[in-house]
């Protein structure tokens, strides 16, 4: 085979008679001159030429394969015979048997005609009508996204017209008199159709619907439908009809030039509750605003405390609604925010927790040459208010009065140089001063209405990082440390309401105060010590192991008496629990995470572990978690709780997952699903069940059953194609 490249064919392009173009077109057309290879190629008198045998011309950008071409100059005319492949540049792909086309190959005719969009959707009909390169119309046409094979049998799905055109500019299919059928069996008749091509991002029209059956709400069907607002910005309604619910979900989105918008909620009129309308309304957004400045809020919002949980869009039961400002740069930090929490838990009345919450706080970093070290200067406002005006305690969790309402103000320097010792030791010097003032509103006779404290302290701190290289490149680090630290002061006689709940990890093992706020502050002399120790591996094995103690001059006690740390804290003694936390992470996608505290009799206070597998067919989750009995911390038994979710591929096309969460304590499940997926390259079906086991005054036990059907194929275009179907 003898290819022949013939520039003489580009000079007769170029020579051609020109026709109604606009200047630019034609300097566009002359910028691109076309190209001919083929085994045999001949001129036939002054206006024919021929190609024969393995035939390609290339022009502006368009690449047509085929047996054979005869340009006929007179006519201005390609006659092709095929098998005819003729590629856009883009996404599209046209296959024919034979074709007339104009020069430029941008109208014409094709006969046996098949369009290929993005190697996925197919369209096929008698003939193709190309028109300006735009337009591409096909009559008695089939449209499908699966694989289709040459033994004769039906696609799984496809949708049969009488006309289909192909706006390559707007990217759009419209289907007229177009009727879909599942296994070659009609199914429903639509006159007209429109469907966005694979190329499509974004394009309004309806989504996959859902079939959900719940003990709560009946059997019922979703409806989504997407309608696109401009470039940056679309919502979804999605209409969610049941025998017990006419409910109108909604999301919108928004992109902006500084940030994002999102916003999501519903409106239901059900059988549930005696209310007329049930709703919720969560959003957020994301701006910057200037000069580092980001500007952030968060909105959650709901009708009742039952309508999350009813229709299976949040087990939140706190919810949350903050707005705030923040700027950050290399040694600066400015953040102010207001938050208002509404509770939704059995047993908690919003009225006598603090729901309205503001924080301003400023931090700096300076660097003094005289001294050396660091230097962080710090500032910070808070103040949380309760709607309850009862100066005395009532019949809840709280052990202060009802309706205080507390401002703190606290500001405090602190100062820290680090050294190089003989033999790798590295020492930290540590010193600052704080100052703490608190205003107690409604406080009653369970606290001052004012005081202020100021706490010196000073600590030195001796870290001694040991490094070993194995073989294979394999790091180990251990690294012992030591630090004596002194806090003085005493606490005012302050509620204690910012540090109630208080852990003890690997992350406060060497703080000088390991409470959550500073309402409340560690004081006297304390030791702590741990031992770190970190193995890497080139090959992907590592993990670290951490221990460690805290030990104290004295137990830690409220101003009116008792400890100031809970039970299970594993900080409430002379000597705290003893900390020990893992982590490893393997190259086969294996993953665990562990921390527990354990008192000196290696009893368990609080424990918990979480382990992940990661493969191309498996995904696995599962986490563990034990809480002692506490009842400073509102818990009045030991909590004892696994967690498991994960799915599997067995095969090509399906997939199965399964979640079950149990309550080890009172032997019981909480929660239990299981689904199943079919997915090939043009259809996908889910089906699955989730069952919630716990009630309360305001909930019951439920069973939600969802099913999924979506084409695949129109629109978002996907990198896998492990699941498209072969051909026998």
């Amino acid at each position: 085979m003898i290819a022949i490249l013939m520039v003489a064919f580009a000079l007769l392009l170029a020579f051609a008679p020109a026709r109604p173009a606009t200047a630019q077109a034609q300097g566009a057309a002359a910028a691109q001159p076309a190209m001919l290879v083929a085994d045999d190629v001949r001129l036939s008198g002054e206006n024919r030429l021929e190609a024969h045998g393995n035939v390609e011309a290339y022009f502006q950008g368009q690449r047509l394969r085929a047996t054979s071409i005869t340009y006929d100059r007179a006519t201005d005319r390609l006659e092709i015979t095929g098998p005819i492949t003729l590629t856009d540049g883009g996404y599209t792909t046209v296959l024919a048997d034979s074709a007339s086309l104009d020069r430029d190959m941008q109208n014409g005719l094709l006969r046996g005609a098949r369009m290929v969009m993005d190697e996925r959707l197919q369209v096929a009909g008698a003939q193709l009508n190309r028109e300006d390169g735009r337009l591409s119309q096909l009559y008695n046409a089939t449209v499908t996204s699966c694989r289709v094979c040459e033994h004769g049998r039906p696609p799984l799905w496809q949708i049969r017209a009488k006309r289909v055109v192909h706006d390559n500019q707007a990217r759009q299919l419209y289907l007229h008199n177009a009727q879909f059928r599942i296994l070659d069996v009609p199914v429903f008749y639509l006159p007209r159709l429109r469907l966005p091509d694979p190329t499509v991002e974004r394009a309004s029209g309806f989504l996959v619907p859902v079939i959900r059956t719940s003990s709560l709400l009946g059997t019922g069907v979703k409806v989504p439908y997407f309608l696109r607002l401009g470039d940056h910005a679309d919502i979804t309604l999605t209409p969610y009809v049941s025998e017990k619910t006419r409910t109108l979900e909604f999301r919108y989105r928004q992109a902006f030039s500084n940030g994002d918008l999102r916003l999501n909620g519903a409106i239901s009129d059900d059988d549930l509750t005696n209310r007329d309308t049930r709703g919720y309304l969560f959003g957020e957004g994301r701006f910057d605003i200037g000069n580092d400045f980001k500007l952030n809020f968060d909105v959650e919002l709901t009708s009742d405390d039952a309508y999350l949980v009813d229709y299976g869009y949040s087990g939140k039961d706190r919810l949350e609604s903050q707005i705030e400002l923040e700027r950050t740069d290399r040694n600066t930090w400015l953040r102010g925010a207001v938050t208002g929490f509404h509770s939704i838990r059995d047993g908690e009345q919003n009225s006598t927790l603090p729901t309205i919450v503001g924080d301003i706080a400023y931090e700096r970093r300076i660097f003094p040459e005289r001294t050396g070290g660091e230097v962080r200067l710090t500032a910070e406002a808070h103040s949380h208010f309760r709607s309850s005006d009862l100066a005395v305690d009532g019949p809840d969790f709280d052990t202060f009065a009802d309706g205080r309402d507390v401002t703190r103000l606290t500001t405090a320097a602190d100062w820290r140089r680090s050294w190089t010792l003989a033999g790798g030791l590295r020492g930290t010097v540590m010193t600052g001063l704080a100052i703490d003032h608190f205003e107690i509103r409604q406080a009653g006779v369970t606290s001052a209405g004012s005081a202020t404290e100021l706490t010196p302290s000073t600590a030195v701190q001796l870290r001694w990082p040991l490094i070993r290289t194995g073989t294979g490149g394999v790091t180990h680090v251990v690294e012992p440390v030591a630090q004596l630290a002194w806090v003085g002061g005493s606490d005012p006689f302050v509620p204690n309401d910012e540090s109630t709940r208080n852990e003890f990890d690997e992350g406060n093992l060497f703080s000088l105060s390991r409470f959550t706020e500073t309402d409340r502050r560690e004081r006297g002399a304390s030791a702590a010590y741990g031992v770190t120790w970190t193995r890497t591996d080139p090959q992907g094995w590592h993990g670290n192991l951490t221990l460690g103690q805290v030990v104290r001059e004295e137990r830690q006690t409220e101003p009116g008496g008792g400890f100031s740390f809970t039970q299970t804290s594993g900080l409430r003694g002379d000597y705290s629990d003893l900390l020990v936390s893992g982590q490893v992470h393997m190259p086969s996608g294996f993953s665990l995470f562990a921390r527990g505290i354990f008192d000196p009799e290696l009893d368990t206070e609080k424990a918990e572990a979480r382990a992940f597998w990661y493969t191309d067919k498996t995904q696995f989750g599962a986490s563990y978690i034990w809480l002692g009995d506490d009842p400073a911390e509102n818990r009045n038994g030991t909590l004892s709780e696994w967690a498991f979710n994960g799915s599997y591929r067995f095969t090509r096309h399906w997939t199965g997952s399964a979640q079950w969460r149990y309550d080890v304590a009172n032997d019981e499940s909480v929660t239990a699903g299981a689904g199943v997926t079919y997915t090939n390259e043009c259809v996908e079906v889910s089906l699955s069940a989730l069952r919630r086991f716990t009630s309360s005054t305001v909930l019951e036990p439920s069973t939600d059953i969802s099913l999924t059907v979506g084409l695949r194929g129109f629109s978002t275009r996907t990198q896998d194609k492990s699941y498209v179907r072969t051909c026998k």
